[in-house]
Formats: C-alpha cells, structure tokens, sequence
C-alpha cells in the first residue's frame, strides 16, 4: 500500500506541476504513514492550510454554544450590532446557507493585507445577499469572519489567541500558526503555459483570518483529523462534534464537509490560498482519514487526492511519470510560442514542459498528443504523429510569431486563419 500511496504524490506532483505535496494517511492513533513528491519537506515542513482554517472556527463556536455564551439560532445583530446581514443567524453562516455574498467586497482579500473588523464591515453592508436564509447553500468567506468576531466579542479575546488558548495548545499543535514560522514553505503559482513559476503573497489577512489564514504541517493536521473523527473528546463534546456532522444541505454540515468513499462517510474540508492547496478528510465511523498539502495556487483536486490515499492507487504497478520541473528560462527560440494554437478547428494547449514542447489536445482533456524538444537550435519530435519532424516557428519580419508548421500540418492562433496558407495536410492518424 505504500507504494501504492507515494506513486499517487508522483503522479500528482508530476501531471499538476506542484513544487512539492506531501500527504498522510493516520487512525485514530496516529499517522500509518506519510510520504512526499518534488522539494516535499515531511511532517514538520509547514503549508498554508486556507479553508480547513474555517473547520477550527467551528469548532469554536460549538464550544461557546455549549459553555452558554451563544445560541446558533442568534443573529448576528445580537452580537455585532448594525452590520451588513445582521439578520443572518450563525446557524446558517455555518452551514453556509445565509444567503450572504461569497467575498467581501474589494480588493481580492486572499492576496491583499487585511483591515480591521471596522473597516470589513463598513464595506459589506448586506446589500451583496445572493439568496433568502435557507435557500440554497452558497459558500461565503464573509460569514466565517463575521463568525469570527462574535467569537472574539463573547470570549472577550481575539480569534488569533482563541485558536491558540483553546485549540493549539491543548491539542499540542505547536507547528500550526497564525503567520508562517521561519523554513515555512513559499506558496507559488505556475505559469500555464511556460511552467515558469512566480512567487504568490503571504498575507495577513486581518479581519477574514477565520476563513483562511492558518499555516500548518502534516503531524499538526494528523491531530486534528482525529478531532474531527472523534477520537479526541477532549476537544470537543461526542454530541457536539456529531451536531456538526449531520449534513444541512447535501455535502455540508455546521462547518464541516460531508462526502462518500468507498468505505464509508467522510467530513473534512479542504484549503485553497493563493500558492497552496490542501485537503483534511476523514472516516467518523473508523477513523481512518489522509490530509495532503502543496504549495501550488492550482494543478489538483486536493480532496480527489486525499480520498485516493486512503483507498490506495490501482494503477500502481504502472509506470511513473518524471518529476515535474520548473522552468527557470523560456529558451530564446520559444518566446511567443507557447499558448493556444489551432490546427484547423481543433484546439491544442501548447506549452513549455519539462525542457520539452507538448501539444496537448484541449477537446480530450488535455491528452499529450506530440512532443518537441530542442535539438542543436530545432525542434524535432520525439513522440506522436510528428516523432522525428521539425516544428518551424514561422515569424514575421517583425519578429513576431504567423504560424506553427511541422511537415504539413500549420498550426494558427485563430482556426483557419484566413492569412496563412494551408499546404495540403491531412488529418491525423
């Protein structure tokens, strides 16, 4: 089984373009086992964890419900006053089924510097309502940070230290944290078609944070997998942590994702920041759960991978595909190539990929179909109908790029571009 579970990371960290992603399969005990792919740091490296940030602030609100502090059939005008949707009762914030707006409104707050509570409520005056209470379930960032503050308003202590006094330290989650520690792991994000990467922002996001902000590693969300399973009492009443779990709409209880796998249930949620992806899911009924986390803005369905780490790959004894690697330097004669090419009417993603120029077929899901790479200056096939032809990048006296031509197949920007001419061709084989 763990070869089975570390070709899943390899293919995973090879076909999304991850600079790394580590994962761990645990029980009620610990973690059984764990592995990495590309630059992967282990147990302790530390990841941006994005929303499963919000199961934490659930958890939270049940332990103010239980101590007394809050019913979640209030609204939030009873804790917070005049604010934007203060009718909206914490219940369905939880459950997502206020009907309130998915972002605040402004500048994309996952990559800017967050404000204070002042200044998020000021913008957001209720006016962004998609949907009556209990309509439908539409996932809002803005409810969690609203959630937030009337944690921070009831325990008279900010939501940063609540993580912290109630959470972090009993649980002994010492490598979670509200900024990264020094070694964390830099989020990055890939450039689709040249594979170049660039460097996303690491920010404090202020008043949001109890939607998104926590960093941490694969042992700390070990442990808290096993509260979300149960097997951690001390963390949250057996009769509360089951409240959460009964689904409100389909997949969603009271802050937590509900699903299926081929053994039983599973809650959890997954994370997404900008440079990171992760995911925490976990059996209730046995125990059993994997949480995965990488350092990519896109390239996996991180709750696709966690299910499968679980379940164990049944393509294991095929082949490995090579490590994804970042491009550092587009060769001078790529530039302008890769992108969106047609050959006729059909559409390729043409792009840049370890050291190698891939055409891959948009309308059957991204299928490599040819294969470039540079030889003494030309591009020539080394796999597909064009294995041993040249690609000739055709430019204008300006430089910039007319078409793409390999024996006689031209590839334009535009399907049949009316500006270059089609010499015979036929259609593939």
């Amino acid at each position: 089984m763990s070869i089975q579970r570390q070709r899943l990371l390899d293919v995973a960290q090879a076909e999304g373009r991850l600079t790394s992603v580590v994962g761990a399969v645990f029980d009620r005990y610990g973690a059984v086992w764990a592995g990495g792919a590309g630059t992967a740091p282990g147990l302790d490296g530390q990841y941006r964890i994005g929303s499963i940030t919000k199961t934490m602030t659930a958890v939270l609100v049940m332990q103010a419900r239980d101590a007394g502090l809050l019913d979640l059939s209030d609204t939030f005008g009873e804790h917070l006053g005049e604010v934007g949707y203060a009718e909206a009762t914490l219940r369905d914030a939880l459950a997502h089924t206020s009907g309130m707006q998915s972002e605040p409104r402004g500048e994309w707050w996952e990559r800017t510097r967050g404000g204070d509570f002042a200044a998020l409520t000021e913008a957001n005056d209720g006016a962004g309502r998609v949907a009556g209470a209990g309509e439908w379930f539409h996932y809002s960032n803005l409810g969690f940070a609203l959630l937030g503050e009337v944690l921070a308003r009831r325990f008279g202590t900010p939501w940063r230290r609540l993580v912290a006094e109630r959470l972090l330290a009993p649980l002994d989650m010492r490598s979670t944290s509200y900024l990264p520690r020094p070694g964390a792991q830099p989020g990055w994000s890939v450039d689709h078609f040249t594979g170049i990467r660039v460097h996303e922002p690491l920010t404090d996001t202020g008043a949001m944070a109890p939607a998104g902000q926590l960093w941490s590693t694969l042992a700390d969300m070990v442990t808290w997998g096993q509260v979300l399973g149960g097997a951690r009492p001390d963390a949250l009443a057996p009769a509360t942590l089951a409240e959460m779990r009964q689904p409100v709409t389909d997949d969603y209880g009271l802050g937590l994702m509900l699903g299926v796998h081929p053994g039983g249930r599973l809650v959890g949620h997954n994370g997404s920041m900008p440079g990171f992806l992760a995911s925490l899911h976990v059996d209730p009924d046995s125990g059993i759960g994997a949480v995965v986390l990488a350092n990519a803005t896109t390239g996996i369905d991180p709750r696709d991978l966690a299910v499968s780490l679980i379940e164990g790959d049944p393509d294991a004894d095929e082949e490995r595909p090579a490590p994804w690697r970042p491009t550092t330097v587009l060769p001078g004669e790529l530039h302008g190539v890769p992108g969106v090419w047609f050959w006729g009417n059909t559409a390729y993603d043409v792009r840049w990929h370890n050291e190698g120029l891939e055409l891959r077929a948009m309308a059957r899901r991204g299928v490599v179909t040819d294969r470039f790479e540079l030889v003494d200056g030309a591009l020539v096939g080394v796999l597909g109908y064009h294995r041993g032809e040249r690609l000739e990048v055709v430019r204008r006296p300006d430089g910039s790029i007319r078409n793409l031509e390999c024996a006689t197949f031209v590839y334009t920007r535009v399907p049949y571009d009316p500006d270059v001419p089609i010499p015979g061709g036929h259609p593939r084989r």
